[in-house]
C-alpha cells in the first residue's frame, strides 16, 4: 500500500473512496505514514527490546496494531463479535503480555510491516464498497453506550497513535542504554 505523500496533509477526496470515507482514509494514511517513519531501519534487536520484564517490545506493539485492525474488521464489517477461534488467533496481539512476548520475537521489521499492510489493504478494500452512511450506523459499544462505525475506526488509528508514542519512547531508551554500555 503506497501512501501518496503529496496529499498527506490534505483531509480531502481519496481516489476510490466516497467523500466521508475519504476523510477517514486521509487521517489513517497520515497516522500510518508517521508510524512507518518511526519504524525506519529498526533491527530485530530493537524490535525485541524490553525496557523491563513487564514491558511491551516494539514488535509486540506492531503485532497489537495489526490485531486491533483485524478485530475491528470483524466487529464492524461483519457486524458480529469474533468467534472463539478468531479471538484465539488474534490473542497474542490483542492481549500482548506473555502471549505477545512469545509470538512477537525474532522477526525482522519486514514481517511486521507486511502484517500491517495486509490488514490495511483489507480494510481499504472493504471501505471502498461501503456507503458513507455505514460510518454513522450505531450499536451499543463500550459501557453499553451508543457508538458508530466512524468512532470505531477512529479508535483503530487513535490506538496506533498511542502506541507510536510508546515506540518512540522505547527507541530512545534503547539508544540511551546502548550509549551507556558503550562508555
Amino acid at each position: 500500500m503506497e501512501i501518496d505523500r503529496s496529499t498527506l496533509f490534505l483531509v480531502d477526496k481519496k481516489e476510490g473512496f466516497s467523500p466521508t470515507f475519504s476523510h477517514l482514509v486521509s487521517m489513517m494514511n497520515y497516522v500510518r505514514s508517521t508510524t512507518l517513519e518511526a519504524l525506519e531501519g529498526l533491527t530485530i534487536e530493537e524490535l525485541d527490546f524490553l525496557v523491563h520484564d513487564e514491558a511491551n517490545s516494539i514488535g509486540m506493539l506492531l503485532g497489537h496494531m495489526a490485531a486491533v485492525e483485524r478485530i475491528y474488521q470483524i466487529i464492524t464489517f461483519e457486524r458480529r463479535d469474533p468467534t472463539m477461534e478468531e479471538e484465539e488467533a488474534l490473542a497474542a496481539g490483542l492481549e500482548i503480555g506473555e502471549k505477545g512476548k512469545a509470538a512477537f520475537k525474532g522477526f525482522p521489521l519486514e514481517h511486521y510491516l507486511a502484517d500491517l499492510e495486509a490488514a490495511r489493504e483489507d480494510t481499504y478494500r472493504t471501505f471502498k464498497t461501503l456507503p458513507d452512511q455505514w460510518l454513522f450506523e450505531q450499536t451499543n459499544w463500550w459501557w453499553n453506550e451508543p457508538g458508530n462505525n466512524y468512532f470505531k475506526w477512529f479508535h483503530v488509528f487513535e490506538d496506533e497513535i498511542n502506541h507510536r508514542g510508546q515506540i518512540r519512547m522505547i527507541k530512545k531508551i534503547h539508544s540511551m542504554q546502548k550509549e551507556q554500555l558503550a562508555k
